[in-house]
């Protein structure tokens, strides 16, 4: 999987934040629903524009930034 395919950064859409497939939903939105509990099929039921790819891409976008500091923008 392409991370780039699914998370991508607009100047304008919700302050420039990593948001999946242009939706305005922002990595951190899903990472926050992860956090306090919500279960990949919870999360797709109440957001039914949403892959299970998309929240995938949105763990490994995080762990990437987090391993290396990384950037959208140097993927």
């Amino acid at each position: 999987m392409e991370i780039g395919d699914r998370i991508m950064i607009e100047a304008g859409k919700r302050g420039g934040r990593p948001c999946v497939r242009g939706l305005r939903i922002t990595v951190a939105d899903v990472l926050g629903w992860l956090a306090e509990g919500q279960t990949v099929a919870q999360i797709l039921e109440d957001y039914p524009e949403l892959e299970a790819a998309d929240i995938q891409a949105c763990l490994s976008f995080a762990a990437g930034r987090e391993r290396h500091g990384r950037t959208l923008s140097n993927l």
